[in-house]
């Protein structure tokens, strides 16, 4: 470890962050790329949302409206929210929270985010090479994704390059968290953030190579012409729906885990009290990554599949809400009788259970076999799944943001600026998607160009939304910009946390601690 420090000593500048092993730069060189990919997602949606104000061609043609679509979707799902957390804050914190130097393998921890830009720059290279943009859809179904004239072949290799970084930074954090704890730090003493995060990275490391082989076998067909998925070739495209899913469905708690434990660290802090039910909280995590791993079929209740197995993933997508309600219900009854104090990490942490919750009994629509017959494939779905991966991860990484920013970057932002932005992310968030689920109850189909003038004005109401979410967005990051380099210097333990990256400086020291500390408390006892 020693001369992987004297190495980096002799870079500068630049030179000395790309190619550092230290984990909190590595987590800070995912945050500036993830956000910078996160800002063109915003404006290709805001584009869209453009578009569909008015029934009839607005700003684009309908080819151009299925390219933008199919990369806000790909930048948003496989740049953003998949990586955002666990690469961000689970980097910078998960090694301090556990009381170690760093995580255990710092320089395929480097590799993973070299790959993670790789794969970002051929997505984006895809959009100016070959016969122009992807219009697929983020989920290149086949067989469209086989014989559409445009380089999917490319695009499709960008996602496969993306696994590897997820697949590296999963092993790295399940062997961190077994081999790394400092003395005393027992499973039932780790902060809940570093629950979520190993229940995420065994996700990363079991299912990410089914979406790898997938995506392999489709590019095989493209360009080699062997008939697995298409069938004119003999092949049967509800298998790529099995294998896409069997992935695509678990990375959502990829997504969300992770957010959740975001809320676990808030919740405590601000309400001064233990987390109420910590090992129920430790125990529905985990069952949370288990069954949302078995519960894929739900997304093809009107594919073909037998009435047996339709069954079977209803059961279980409805069993999969129980541990998430365990959660919610431990977060509401730790703020019960809490001396709380309304900071904004806690205010957005508030908005990711309401908005999450929302998010949530919205998707037991869709586990219903009878009612999801008639919702999917409408804007419904598109209203749900915003609720839970926006309204969930994006407010949690909000949060997270507001909360560590003192200890990662040593400066304070300005306290009431925040709650503005809040406000406006607040309605404009539910302005924009709420009117979606009434969209798709009334029928409007998503993925859809144009539509019926029956649908104008609840389609004009949100993109009036998109304009006040994305005022919102601004004003947030502006602030946070501004108080990087201006903000007042912060104190080491602003929010008065009792877990290990509130005992150490801001922003922490190269190897995090003088000396590995020996564990005697749990990590919610706080000190009066």
């Amino acid at each position: 470890m020693a001369g992987f420090y004297e190495d980096e000593r002799r870079l500068r500048g630049i030179l000395g962050w790309i190619f550092s092993t230290d984990h909190k730069r590595i987590g800070l060189l995912y945050l500036f790329a993830i956000l910078f990919f996160y800002a063109i997602g915003v404006l290709l949606g805001f584009l869209m949302r453009l578009e569909l104000m008015a029934p009839g061609p607005t700003i684009m043609r309908p080819q151009t409206y299925n390219a933008i679509f199919t990369l806000h979707g790909v930048i948003m799902i496989f740049l953003f929210v998949i990586p955002g957390i666990p690469s961000i804050f689970g980097n910078f914190f998960l090694p301090i929270q556990i009381g170690a130097r760093d995580v255990a393998f710092p320089r395929i921890n480097l590799l993973s985010w070299w790959i993670y830009m790789t794969g970002a720059f051929l997505a984006i290279l895809s959009l100016f090479t070959g016969g122009g943009p992807v219009d697929t859809g983020w989920t290149f179904y086949v067989p469209y994704s086989l014989r559409t004239s445009v380089n999917v072949p490319l695009a499709v290799f960008a996602v496969f390059i993306l696994g590897f970084s997820s697949i590296l930074t999963g092993i790295n954090f399940v062997t961190t968290t077994h081999q790394l704890r400092a003395p005393g730090m027992t499973w039932f003493r780790l902060p809940l953030f570093v629950w979520a995060v190993y229940a995420t990275a065994w996700i990363q490391v079991l299912v990410t190579p089914v979406i790898g082989i997938t995506l392999l076998l489709t590019l095989m067909e493209r360009l080699v012409g062997v008939g697995i998925f298409d069938p004119a070739k003999g092949g049967d495209p509800l298998l790529y729906q099995h294998l896409f899913w069997i992935y695509s469905h678990p990375a959502v708690y990829i997504m969300i885990l992770p957010a959740m434990g975001v809320i676990s660290e808030i919740i405590p802090v601000f309400a001064r009290r233990t987390i109420f039910g910590y090992k129920a909280m430790a125990f529905s995590i985990l069952a949370i990554a288990v069954v949302g791993s078995f519960v894929w079929g739900h997304h093809m209740f009107v594919s073909g599949q037998s009435d047996l197995a339709s069954i079977i993933f209803s059961l279980l997508t409805f069993l999969v809400a129980v541990p998430s309600g365990v959660k919610v219900f431990n977060w509401v009854s730790t703020l019960y009788k809490g001396s709380i104090e309304v900071a904004p990490p806690l205010l957005f942490a508030l908005t990711f259970i309401f908005l999450f919750s929302i998010g949530g009994l919205t998707g037991l629509f869709q586990g219903a076999l009878a009612t999801d017959v008639h919702l999917h494939d409408t804007y419904w779905v598109v209203g749900h799944f915003h609720y839970v991966i926006f309204g969930g991860t994006g407010f949690a990484l909000f949060g997270a943001l507001h909360y560590w920013f003192p200890k990662m970057f040593g400066r304070m932002y300005h306290k009431k600026i925040p709650y503005f932005a809040w406000a406006l992310l607040f309605v404009g968030f539910n302005t924009l998607y709420f009117p979606m689920l009434i969209l798709g109850w009334k029928g409007m189909p998503r993925r859809y160009y144009d539509y019926l003038p029956q649908f104008h004005s609840l389609q004009w109401i949100s993109t009036i939304g998109s304009w006040i979410l994305i005022a919102g967005l601004i004003l947030l990051f502006a602030n946070l910009i501004y108080s990087l380099f201006r903000g007042e210097k912060a104190e080491g333990n602003p929010w008065g946390g009792a877990t290990l990256e509130w005992q150490i400086p801001s922003p922490p020291p190269r190897e995090n601690f003088a000396e590995i500390p020996r564990i005697e408390r749990g990590p919610y006892e706080f000190r009066k």
